[in-house]
């Protein structure tokens, strides 16, 4: 059964963190709230959730998971980042940005492109997130929750559960989200190169 948390944004209660912690840390599916939409997220090591997620939103090998991360330093363990890439990390985290990155040995192989290696990543600007990442103390897998055949991001909980509370182990309702997906801006090489324009100012990464 489905659980359904309604969280503060601003100040989220730390118990109803807790639980929703445990359950992702137990194998469980969630779908939260960003500061682009809601997300679907789960242990970034566990390949039963995985699959769910990639089957939920029918996504093939060559779709970059993204890991949520609670900082910076984060980052530098799940992908490799020289002192140039690092500069604009920092000018732009946290916020709606997607950064796709050369991922290092601690990504789970499950998780990776197939001939690219990489992998998303993102340190979001949003107080249950970031909550959600800190109690679980790495990042989580996430990926943006839009339905098949749509093409924006779910913004509404209690629709989510509606519509995909039979296949989530818990909703977290955290009010309504952004309905515009994040900026994907792919920093393997330098210049950057803007893959998909969203939330997120990108004037830092264009000529």
């Amino acid at each position: 059964m489905t659980q359904y948390f309604q969280i503060h944004p601003d100040n989220p209660q730390k118990r109803l963190i807790d639980r929703a912690v445990e359950i992702v840390g137990k194998g469980g599916v969630i779908a939260y709230p960003t500061d682009s939409g809601y997300a679907l997220g789960c242990h970034l090591g566990d390949k039963k959730a995985i699959e769910k997620i990639k089957w939920l939103r029918s996504l093939d090998d060559k779709h970059n998971f993204t890991l949520m991360c609670s900082d910076l330093s984060d980052i530098g363990t799940y992908a490799k980042v020289d002192n140039a890439v690092f500069r604009l990390l920092k000018a732009h985290t946290p916020g709606a940005y997607t950064f796709i990155l050369q991922a290092t040995t601690e990504v789970p192989r499950l998780l990776l492109h197939p001939k690219r290696r990489s992998i998303g990543v993102r340190v979001p600007d949003h107080a249950i997130t970031r909550a959600l990442i800190d109690t679980l103390g790495e990042p989580m897998m996430s990926v943006t929750l839009i339905p098949v055949g749509e093409d924006l991001p779910m913004t509404d909980p209690e629709e989510i559960r509606d519509r995909f509370g039979a296949h989530l182990d818990a909703v977290i309702d955290g009010g309504a989200c952004h309905l515009e997906a994040t900026s994907v801006v792919d920093l393997r090489e330098l210049p950057p190169t803007i893959v998909r324009r969203g939330r997120g100012d990108l004037s830092g990464f264009e000529d």
